[in-house]
């Protein structure tokens, strides 16, 4: 039976369409057990730890420590062999406590197991279950028979069908918590409310997580989705669960919900455990355990939702191209997208941009009809660069040498000699600048600048003290023009696609927030002799709000009325990019002066040079060349001084600047996550200090 979630009424964007959900099972990963809550996910301060237990768990109070201890302390994860011992052997564990079926609908708390797919083939995913039922199996046996972990009680079948099933749950419906900076630090499984959401590459809904040990369900959202199954055609209004108490042995507290007047209400329920698990006696704390403990969920519309339309949501990165998205989604999931975006012929403007080489020199006409076959090979090779560059970056942290591979890559490309009727031919494979891996190299090259700029500000190089803070000031200008690169680039494509909202707002905030620390870098005052005179500019250049568009008071008023209108949001999402645009062409030059592929990109907000045809190959309308052609001009030819075009007014443009891109990011941010959510308090926190900054001047 295919499930899925629906609207129950007309929704704009920016809503709240679930209250605060509860997890059925969750745990944090390994790297994260001595750092954050087993409980409520939050950071630790001060540390509460259990006591023997051969993998203890910490909790941030005594009242989350009171909650969680019996789930962990009855859910064998403790006799797991510290090998194996990982979040998601003890989700499923955990998952196995709160476990019912029945034999008309066979699924583990109404969740998917997905069981026959994932063990169908003969892969990493199937090894991983095999080996994690065994060693749950196990676990379970030693439990019962309080053995100490350090022999292997004997378990029957029984036992190790229902751990592949928990398991199998656990990798269908699991998704990854993030806390406030981004960061994972474990898993959870939810209530079918969120569970049976099915996923799209162009989702109208995303979620967020809330981290509060003391916050219980809301009484202020309510659920404005239902359930609907597909073979029906009919909203399922009782999603509780039913069963013979003849066929358990020992209760449990399990959340029934049922959607009743526009909303689901939940009642406890006592259902039991098969007697084949025989675990322990479970006490009216482990009960209550479930009602209080771990993160909480909310979906919110990103999107118009009609009544009565499906709500999806994204379980992979969207700014994937299709091929790399449907490859983890059946690695993972075992299904193929046929989402809009996935099943458009030719594909959308997105995913050709996300996917797009331009190759050229060379006779195009043997190319012309080899052109699928080079363009994978030349993907391939560009891929295997670029992520070798990352990845020595990340593991070396040598951020100079990634700087220069990246930037080679970017400007010069793949050169190949390719044979064609038996002659070889000399061509050059040029990434779109809005190729996935483009983007992921502007990600990691704003970083590596940043990083280079900070270790020449800490002093740790032998060389003048005013010639380390000029460089240092001249890599932070290169990292803050990478940083509006990317902004601006991912805004290009989520003109065409509204779905990446989540990635863009978070890509305004980095390039405000890099922008506006460019403007107190006191680098300035190596550069440029008369920095009094800046700061005098600054303050009599810079408003408070511009003359020129909405944007500050429609963030504002978001914020206090805790909405928008999909039409007010357009509207300023125009007015922004035109202030943008207009004050861009006053610094671009400045901030990427000295940076040769930075200079190529000439208008990084309306991206029209990407249209510059030269020497590219022309191919067919059944090819996957599409006609956005680009090269990397020499450093004069597309209008880029070879001086610093530096200005007096040139800081309170950078201001204004990062102003406008914090704030519009905070405004994506409001509407992906709501008023009260981390990010959008932070952009709040840097425009109240940039307020008192401009006051003092």
């Amino acid at each position: 039976m295919e499930m899925e979630m629906r609207s129950i009424s007309d929704r704009d964007i920016g809503t709240d369409i679930t209250p605060p959900l509860t997890p059925f099972s969750f745990s944090l990963h390994n790297t994260h057990l001595h750092t954050h809550c087993s409980s409520c996910f939050s950071l630790i301060t001060p540390i509460i730890p259990t006591t023997n237990h051969s993998h203890s768990t910490f909790y941030c109070s005594p009242h989350c420590s009171t909650s969680h201890s019996p789930i962990h302390l009855s859910s064998a994860e403790r006799h797991l062999p510290s090998s194996i011992n990982s979040s998601l052997l003890r989700t499923a564990l955990r998952l196995l406590l709160l476990h019912h079926t029945t034999s008309l609908f066979p699924r583990i708390n109404h969740l998917l197991t997905n069981r026959l797919l994932l063990t169908c083939q003969n892969d990493d995913v199937n090894e991983t279950i095999r080996l994690g039922a065994h060693a749950m199996a196990t676990a379970i046996a030693n439990h019962r028979g309080g053995g100490s972990g350090g022999f292997s009680e004997p378990y029957d079948n029984a036992v190790l069908e229902k751990s592949t099933d928990a398991l199998c749950a656990v990798l269908t419906n699991a998704v990854e918590v993030h806390d406030n900076e981004g960061c994972a630090v474990g898993i959870a499984v939810f209530e079918p409310a969120f569970s049976w959401i099915n996923h799209s590459c162009s989702p109208n809904a995303c979620y967020r997580f809330s981290f509060s040990s003391s916050s219980l369900l809301s009484q202020e959202s309510k659920f404005l989705i239902a359930p609907f199954t597909r073979n029906s055609q009919q909203p399922q209004i009782d999603c509780g669960v039913s069963g013979s108490s003849s066929e358990f042995a020992q209760g449990v507290l399990l959340l029934r919900f049922i959607f009743v007047n526009g909303k689901f209400q939940y009642e406890p329920q006592f259902v039991v455990f098969q007697e084949c698990l025989q675990l322990r006696p479970i006490t009216s704390s482990l009960i209550m355990g479930w009602r209080i403990c771990g993160p909480r969920l909310i979906v919110r519309s990103i999107k118009r939702i009609k009544k009565g339309e499906e709500v999806t949501v994204a379980y992979t990165d969207l700014l994937q191209p299709k091929a790399l998205r449907q490859s983890e989604l059946w690695s993972k999931y075992r299904f193929l997208c046929c989402c809009k975006r996935c099943t458009s012929l030719p594909f959308t403007y997105v995913d050709h941009a996300l996917q797009e080489i331009s190759v050229l020199y060379g006779d195009s006409s043997g190319l012309r009809t080899n052109y699928k076959f080079f363009r994978d090979m030349a993907d391939r090779r560009l891929t295997d660069s670029i992520e070798d560059a990352i990845s020595e970056y990340l593991s070396v942290g040598d951020s100079l040498s990634c700087c220069e591979k990246l930037e080679k890559i970017l400007t010069e490309g793949l050169d190949e000699q390719l044979e064609e009727n038996e002659e070889k031919s000399h061509y050059k494979f040029i990434l779109h600048p809005l190729h996935h891996l483009s983007l992921n190299s502007y990600t990691t090259l704003a970083s590596a600048y940043k990083v280079r700029a900070c270790d020449l500000s800490s002093g740790d190089f032998e060389i003048d003290s005013n010639q380390s803070e000029s460089k240092a000031f001249d890599l932070s200008r290169t990292s803050t023009a990478y940083f509006l690169l990317l902004a601006s680039g991912v805004h290009h494509l989520f003109n065409s696609e509204s779905s990446l909202i989540a990635s863009v707002a978070n890509f305004w905030v980095g390039a405000g927030e890099s922008l506006l620390t460019l403007t107190k870098s006191s680098g300035w005052s190596s550069k440029f002799v008369n920095f009094d005179l800046v700061l005098s500019n600054i303050a009599s250049d810079t408003k408070f709000e511009c003359s020129k568009c909405s944007l500050m008071d429609r963030f504002r008023d978001s914020i206090l009325n805790g909405k928008i209108k999909s039409e007010d949001f357009e509207n300023v999402s125009n007015e922004f990019i035109h202030c943008v645009s207009d004050i861009t062409h006053k610094v671009w030059n400045f901030l990427v002066y000295g940076c040769h592929f930075l200079k190529s990109c000439k208008d990084p907000i309306s991206f029209s040079w990407l249209m510059s045809i030269k020497n590219s190959v022309d191919v067919g309308a059944n090819d996957i060349k599409t006609d956005m052609c680009y090269t990397h001009e020499p450093e004069n030819s597309i209008g880029v001084s070879d001086e610093l075009a530096y200005t007096d007014h040139t800081v309170a443009h950078i201001l204004q600047l990062g102003r406008h891109c914090l704030t519009y990011g905070g405004l994506l941010a409001f509407v992906c996550y709501g008023p009260n959510s981390h990010l959008v308090s932070h952009v709040q926190n840097i425009l109240a200090r940039e307020n008192n900054f401009l006051f003092s001047l």
